[in-house]
């Protein structure tokens, strides 16, 4: 049943009867942190993850799982929401499981445990087993886990198959909202300089979504290797922004340009020329600089007015 369910989610997808339906791994995710603060008093932050998306919250004092958006419900029944939900009461450690779905019809489910920061144990082929570095403890509490067959059978079929149907469920209903395109919008400035007789060209991308983005310096069709490139970081809209910066010296920027590749630009590349920044700088500081020098004038011979009609007035 799984397997034709995951079938049907390929035709739903815009391109998903081939190959390239889903060219990176969809993860769906639970992290789960138990912090204490003394021997009385303790709290657990639960939260749900499709990819970097979250979907999911917890809500303490009831218990109760938060649905962040209309469509983090998928397509499960509210009884099988709440026998879900019972799997994932607080217990004290700190733990991420869920399931991955890769090209084609393939899930690959997981579940790791840390304590006091380091990984202490995991889930794989049916067993408990213990971290590298976690030492006798981890054997201890594995030796002890396996004996028990109901656990591992519960904690299998929660990895391999309600984790994989909810997620399904997640792409179906959501897929609207996960499949949107939204074009970036990008712009030139110049950075703090780098040293004498250099500029730090760069180059703002914004607004974007999905995440997946490329943009490079370049002189021509020639990609310039000293491109530095940021970090892909979030907007508040759930949209992403990514700044890339070229050190060049100042009179080699002629030339350069930033360009910017996404798929919701249909194969028709964003194309922005230094020099034309550069123009427009000059052509701004044209405009104002006689606005401002004007500005002055007036209020110059205003308060000279004043002071005249002032002394008349006294005299």
């Amino acid at each position: 049943m799984l397997f034709l369910q995951l079938s049907l989610l390929l035709l739903l997808f815009p391109g998903g009867d081939n190959e390239d339906a889903f060219q990176k791994p969809i993860t769906f995710h639970i992290n789960q942190i138990t912090y204490i603060y003394n021997h009385t008093c303790a709290g657990t932050l639960i939260s749900g993850w499709l990819d970097e998306l979250q979907t999911h919250g917890w809500e303490s004092d009831s218990g109760t799982t938060i649905f962040l958006w209309p469509w983090s419900r998928g397509n499960f029944s509210n009884k099988e929401l709440r026998d879900t939900e019972q799997l994932f009461y607080p217990s004290e450690i700190l733990m991420m499981g869920g399931c991955e779905l890769h090209s084609g019809e393939t899930t690959t489910g997981f579940l790791r445990a840390a304590y006091q920061g380091s990984d202490f144990l995991s889930f794989q082929n049916n067993s408990w087993v213990p971290s590298p570095a976690s030492g006798i403890r981890a054997q201890s509490v594995c030796s002890l886990l396996n004996q028990y067959q109901g656990i591992k059978e519960i904690v299998h079929g929660l990895l391999s198959d309600i984790c994989p149907r909810f997620m399904l469920g997640i792409l179906d209903a959501g897929k609207a909202y996960l499949q949107r395109q939204v074009r970036p919008q990008a712009w030139l400035s110049r950075g703090r300089p780098p040293g004498p007789g250099r500029l730090l060209l760069v180059c703002h991308v914004s607004g974007f979504y999905p995440k997946p983005v490329w943009v490079m310096w370049m002189r021509g069709e020639q990609e310039q290797p000293s491109t530095r490139q940021g970090d892909v970081l979030p907007n508040a809209d759930g949209t992403w922004y990514l700044r890339v910066s070229l050190d060049v010296a100042a009179g080699e920027a002629a030339g350069l340009s930033c360009r910017v590749r996404h798929s919701s630009l249909d194969g028709q590349d964003i194309i922005l020329y230094w020099e034309h920044h550069s123009s427009k700088s000059w052509i701004f500081l044209a405009v104002i600089l006689p606005l401002v020098l004007l500005t002055g004038l007036v209020f110059w011979l205003r308060k000279r007015w004043s002071y005249q009609k002032t002394q008349r007035a006294s005299s």
